[in-house]
């Protein structure tokens, strides 16, 4: 009959320290995606200014264009 109460009480050990391993991998695995996700937010940001950046350039380079036509004239 101990046997069985040791064998019962490995097995609730072995199951508990099991879940907490997962429970802390998972905790650590969402940690780092929102970590990720939080370095992506801010590259994507970065992308947003640049497009707004080279279209204004854009503009720019046309008017500088347009000026020196209109000088030579």
């Amino acid at each position: 009959m101990t046997e069985i109460i040791v064998a019962a009480i490995a097995l609730i050990g072995t199951a508990v320290g099991s879940l907490g391993g997962i429970l802390a991998a998972n905790r650590l695995t969402n940690y780092r995606i929102e970590q990720l996700e939080k370095k992506v937010d801010k590259h994507n940001s970065v992308i947003e200014r640049i497009t707004v950046v080279e279209v204004k350039l854009s503009e720019q380079q046309e008017n500088l264009a347009r000026l020196r036509r209109e000088m030579k004239l």
